[in-house]
């Protein structure tokens, strides 16, 4: 029989009795016991305010109830952590896993950031030196740019040049261009936050030249062209170019300021995808270009402004910037990157260029070899698709790869794809047409083995589960 309220609450056990449980033995070894002592209180107390509540909630075994509730924190918590994934998604630059891998050489880079590093000292006089200093001559020196620095994203950058090119002005942007950026940020908010003024021109889908021109005075302290990155325009729509902007007659002391935002450093026509390249952004003459780390580039989370010197040292001495800057770790990767882009070998070392360049046959190749090392009960139950994979992070907006992939027709597709996200190795995949699907352009080759093993473990559960 179920205890009443009094006797469930008395039966609740203390956390010296459950330290010593068998039931967590194996929690008791292998976790710290700093961590397990918050899941005993945090068990302890979901149980006490269920029983105190007005629900009515009652259990045959209260300490049972205790130590199931401290098992599953612990496997929620376990989930929740940083960890690595299998990206079967066919989304290259997935923001919500961490958008582009790093190369080898920067996440060496990191490795040795780790330790004391000569962040901010010149070895040569032992004296002070700029934090930044030789990621900033080789963003240079790669771009062309007179100068560069680096914050901790492409929405800091944007803030950060706003205020500092143009704090109580106006700042003239398109209208087709005030977009909204992931997690639900606002162009027009962002510009409330930096402290300027919106000065629209222009109409959603037609914005010319002239109607910059004629928004010019003396309250105008930027020029502001925004990629639209993650969505396009199609139609009747007309806007200058970088060029056009670039060269548009205005004060010394206004600033044009591209925000390119992909980092693409390639024309990549011959993949059939377009996107403007950053290079041409300073060659056209725009004062400022700002663009992430983490997308195209293909290096770490971080904001990256390039453009003439006297604009970026003015950024550089904004009381923002220390607020905004980039620590040792992310610094040693971004060098890296630069140094692989600068060596010419983006393509050939950038995880990012690997998976955009990968050959459709070549993934077909690899998804039939799984396919063919799967157990007889899964090979019955997955076929290999043809299907499209996506840039994402906010690039190359409308743009896809043909790929190959894996795909799954079987009951409670929602339930294993939970299981896949949730087993210790997490795979991520996509649901489409009423089947599972597994896109091999983002696998890399070392997850091959663990993809079919769990592939393998799922169907073959599922299987014996309905005979």
């Amino acid at each position: 029989m179920s205890l009443n309220k009094t006797e469930a609450l008395r039966s609740l056990p203390s956390v010296d009795e459950l330290l010593r449980c068998d039931e967590l033995l194996e929690l008791r070894n292998s976790k710290s016991h700093e961590s397990l002592v918050g899941w005993i209180r945090s068990a302890i107390t979901e149980v006490r305010t269920e029983l105190l509540g007005d629900s009515g909630a009652h259990f045959e075994d209260v300490r049972q109830e205790v130590v199931q509730r401290i098992v599953l924190q612990q496997q929620s918590d376990g989930r929740s952590q940083s960890q690595p994934v299998i990206n079967a998604t066919g989304i290259l630059l997935h923001t919500n896993l961490g958008r582009a891998p790093l190369a080898s050489l920067a996440v060496e880079r990191m490795q040795g950031a780790s330790a004391y590093t000569n962040l901010e000292l010149n070895l040569e006089t032992g004296k002070r030196s700029s934090r930044a200093k030789r990621v900033s001559e080789l963003l240079a020196r790669l771009t062309g740019a007179e100068d560069a620095i680096v914050v901790n994203n492409c929405a800091a950058a944007t803030m950060l040049a706003l205020q500092a090119t143009s704090a109580g002005h106006e700042v003239i942007i398109s209208r087709g261009q005030m977009v909204e950026i992931g997690g639900g940020f606002r162009l027009p908010e962002v510009f409330q936050a930096a402290g300027v003024r919106l000065r629209e021109v222009g109409t959603t889908n037609r914005t010319y030249l002239a109607d910059y021109a004629a928004a010019l005075s003396e309250q105008t302290g930027a020029v502001l062209h925004v990629h639209r990155s993650n969505f396009t325009q199609s139609g009747f729509v007309t806007e200058p170019t970088i060029h056009d902007l670039a060269s548009l007659k205005r004060p010394e002391s206004v600033a044009f300021i591209d925000d390119n935002g992909s980092g693409n450093m390639f024309d990549l026509s011959k993949f059939g995808l377009s996107e403007p390249i950053v290079t041409e952004s300073v060659s056209a003459g725009s004062d400022l270009c700002l663009f992430s780390g983490d997308k195209l580039f293909g290096g770490p989370q971080a904001g990256i402004i390039i453009g003439k010197k006297r604009w970026v040292d003015r950024l550089r001495n904004s009381p923002m910037m220390r607020a905004m800057r980039a620590d040792k770790v992310t610094l040693a990767a971004l060098e890296a990157t630069v140094e692989i882009h600068l060596a010419g070998k983006a393509f050939e070392l950038l995880p990012v260029y690997q998976m955009l360049t990968m050959e459709a046959e070549s993934i077909r190749e690899n998804c039939i070899a799984i396919h063919q090392q799967l157990s007889p009960l899964s090979q019955a139950a997955v076929e290999v698709i043809d299907c499209q994979s996506e840039i994402g992070g906010g690039t190359l907006a409308g743009q896809s790869l043909p790929s190959f992939g894996l795909a799954v027709k079987a009951e409670h597709l929602e339930s294993m794809a939970h299981q896949l996200r949730t087993g210790k190795q997490p795979v991520l995949c996509r649901l489409h047409d009423d089947r599972l699907i597994l896109d091999l352009r983002t696998v890399a080759t070392a997850d091959f083995q663990s993809l079919r093993m769990r592939l393998d473990e799922l169907l073959c559960a599922q299987t014996a589960g309905t005979n």
